[in-house]
C-alpha cells in the first residue's frame, strides 16, 4: 500500500512538472515572437504552440498511467513473494506441516504462559522405525510420499490446537498445550502409535512404518525451550531402543507408569480371551426390612501372578483400546446365566459407560445377550451416571429410550455430583436414582451434606421414582437414611463384592423371605 501511494504521488507530480514546463514554454514563444508580428500570425502560432503541448502532454500522461501500472504490477509480484517467502519461512514444504522455526517460536511462547496448577505443556519429539529401509529399497521420492501420508495421521490423532512439525528427514514433533495431566500426553502418543499400525499404500507398494516417541513436561521437566527439547530426545532415545513403537516420559516415574499401561493392555486382552474377567455382585437391599431387591454386576479380575486388578485400573484402558464392548457383553452374559438361578423378583444391574454410548449397535447387542440367556428384560436395570448422560443427551435417549421401552429399567448413578435436573429426570422417565456415596460418608458429620441428602430424596419422592443410597457403611448411615426416606441401600453394611457362588449362598442363606441375616 505504502509503494502504492508513492506510484501515485510520482506520477502526480511528473504530471504537473510537465504541464508546468509547457505553459513556460507557451509564455515565452509569445513573448518571443510579440513585437515582429501580426496578431493574426501571433495567434496561429499561440494555436500551434497549444496543440503541440497537449499532444506531448498527452503522450506523457499515457507514458506515466503506462508505468504507473507496470510498478503497480511489479508490487503486486513483490508482495506475493514475500508472503511466500514468509511462509516457507515457518512452514515445511514437503508436509505442510510447522517447521522447526515455527514450533521452537510456539513453544517459546507456551513457556511464556504456564498452564494452570496440575495440568501440564506436552513436548512430543518422534522418530519413525523403518524409514531409512523404504528410502534405500524404492527411492527418496516414495519417501516422501510415505512422509506426507504419516503427516496426515499424525494431524489426524491429536486436537486442532496442538502444534505438529517436521524437523527434517523422519523427525516429526508435537506440541500440545495446556493438557490436565501426563496421561492426556500418554494418550496422544498412544493414538499417534495407533495412526501409523496401519500399512501405507504407496502406488503398488506397502509400508510399514513404527514409531518412537519421548515426551517431556512443562513446567515440571524444564523451565526453557532448550531443557524441554533436551530432555525429550534423551526419552526419544530411550523409546527407539525398544525397536518397536514405543512411547517413553523422561521421568522415571512417568515411564513406569507407562510401562505399566503397556502391560495391562496386553494382560486385559489376553484375560478377555481366556475369561478371566468374572463378573461379581453387590447386593442392594430394602432398607426398612433388610431384604435383597437385586444385584449390581460389577467384573473381578484376579491375575494368577498379580493378584487382584480393581475396576478403577483397568476398565478406562478397556475404554480407551475399545476392549470395552467386548468385556461389558461377557460379563452380562456370565451375570444373567448366574441371575437364572436368582428369584424372580430380583433384578440385575449393569453400567453402561460413556464410550458404550458411542456404540450404535449397544442396544442389540445387549438383546441379543438377553435372548441368548433366556433372561427377561423386565428384570434388567440399566445405570448411567450424571456427567455421562449429559455429555452424551442423543445417544442416550436413543439407546436408554429404546431399552426401557422393550421393559428395561433405567437408574441415574451419582446422583447429585453431576449437572441433573428436572428436565433429565423426566425426559428420560428415570426408574431410580442413586445418591452418591460421596453424600453418605459426609451427612452424620456435616449439615450441609445431610441436607443434600434430604433435598434429592424429596426431589426423587416428588417424581415418584424410587430412591437409593451407595456406599452405606453402617446402622447410622441407615437409620439417617430411612428418617430422610430413602428406600434402598448398598454398601459394606450389606454385602461386599461377591462372586456369583457367594451371591447364591447369601440368597440361599435367607431362602424364608431372601432377606440378609
Amino acid at each position: 500500500m505504502i509503494r502504492h501511494r508513492a506510484s501515485l504521488k510520482d506520477l502526480s507530480i511528473l504530471i504537473a512538472c510537465f504541464l508546468i514546463g509547457i505553459y513556460l514554454l507557451l509564455e515565452y514563444d509569445i513573448f518571443r515572437n510579440s513585437d515582429g508580428a501580426s496578431a493574426h500570425d501571433k495567434t496561429i502560432e499561440l494555436d500551434e504552440a497549444l496543440l503541440l503541448g497537449a499532444i506531448v502532454a498527452i503522450g506523457l500522461l499515457i507514458f506515466s498511467i503506462r508505468r504507473y501500472i507496470e510498478q503497480r504490477r511489479e508490487t503486486s509480484r513483490r508482495t506475493k513473494a514475500e508472503q511466500h517467502v514468509r511462509i516457507l519461512a515457518f512452514q515445511d514444504g514437503l508436509t505442510g506441516l510447522a517447521n522447526r522455526r515455527q514450533f521452537d517460536d510456539a513453544l517459546t511462547v507456551a513457556l511464556a504462559t504456564p498452564p494452570r496448577e496440575g495440568a501440564v505443556h506436552a513436548v512430543i519429539l518422534m522418530d519413525l522405525n523403518g524409514f531409512k529401509q523404504i528410502n534405500d529399497g524404492y527411492g527418496h521420492g516414495v519417501g516422501d510420499e510415505v512422509l506426507t501420508v504419516v503427516a496426515q495421521r499424525i494431524l489426524g490423532s491429536v486436537r486442532a490446537d496442538t502444534l505438529v512439525a517436521r524437523f527434517g528427514g523422519d523427525e516429526f514433533a508435537i506440541l500440545a498445550r495446556h493438557l490436565a495431566g501426563p496421561e492426556d500426553a500418554t494418550s496422544i502418543a498412544l493414538r499417534v502409535i495407533e495412526a501409523l499400525r496401519k500399512p501405507i499404500q504407496i502406488g503398488s507398494s506397502t509400508h510399514q512404518v513404527g514409531a518412537g516417541l519421548g515426551i517431556a513436561l512443562i513446567p515440571q521437566d524444564a523451565d526453557s525451550r532448550e531443557e524441554a527439547l533436551r530432555k525429550a530426545d534423551v526419552a526419544l532415545y530411550r523409546a527407539k531402543d525398544e525397536r518397536r513403537s514405543a512411547l517413553r516420559f523422561f521421568e522415571e516415574e512417568m515411564d513406569e507408569r507407562v510401562q505399566e499401561r503397556q502391560w495391562l493392555v496386553q494382560e486385559l486382552r489376553s484375560a478377555l480371551l481366556t475369561g478371566a474377567i468374572k463378573a461379581s455382585f453387590q447386593a442392594t437391599v430394602e432398607m426398612r426390612t433388610n431384604r435383597v431387591v437385586g444385584f449390581e454386576v460389577k467384573p473381578s479380575w484376579i491375575h494368577p501372578e498379580f493378584g487382584e486388578v480393581t475396576p478403577e485400573r483397568f476398565i478406562p484402558i478397556a475404554e480407551e483400546t475399545g476392549i470395552i464392548h467386548e468385556l461389558s457383553m461377557q460379563i452380562l452374559r456370565q451375570a444373567c446365566v448366574t441371575a437364572a438361578g436368582w428369584p424372580d423378583d430380583l433384578t440385575l444391574s449393569i453400567d453402561v459407560l460413556e464410550s458404550q454410548l458411542k456404540d450404535k449397535e449397544l442396544k442389540d447387542r445387549i438383546l441379543g445377550v438377553l435372548r441368548e440367556t433366556d433372561f427377561p428384560i423386565e428384570r434388567l436395570e440399566i445405570e448411567i451416571t450424571e456427567i455421562t448422560l449429559v455429555r452424551n443427551l442423543e445417544a442416550a435417549q436413543h439407546i436408554l429410550g429404546a431399552l426401557r421401552s422393550a421393559g428395561a429399567r433405567i437408574a441415574l448413578d451419582n446422583f447429585g455430583t453431576g449437572y441433573s435436573s428436572l428436565y433429565h429426570l423426566r425426559n428420560f422417565k428415570m426408574d431410580k436414582v442413586k445418591i452418591d456415596s460421596s453424600f453418605i460418608r459426609g451427612m452424620l458429620s456435616k449439615d450441609e451434606e445431610a441436607g443434600v441428602v434430604r433435598g434429592l430424596v424429596g426431589l426423587a419422592q416428588g417424581l415418584g421414582i424410587t430412591i437409593a443410597a451407595e456406599g452405606v457403611r453402617n446402622a447410622d448411615q441407615q437409620t439417617s437414611l430411612l428418617l430422610s426416606g430413602c428406600e434402598q441401600g448398598q454398601g459394606q453394611l450389606y454385602s461386599s463384592t461377591l462372586s456369583a457362588n457367594d451371591a447364591l449362598k447369601l440368597l440361599r442363606t435367607n431362602s424364608s423371605r431372601y432377606q440378609l441375616a
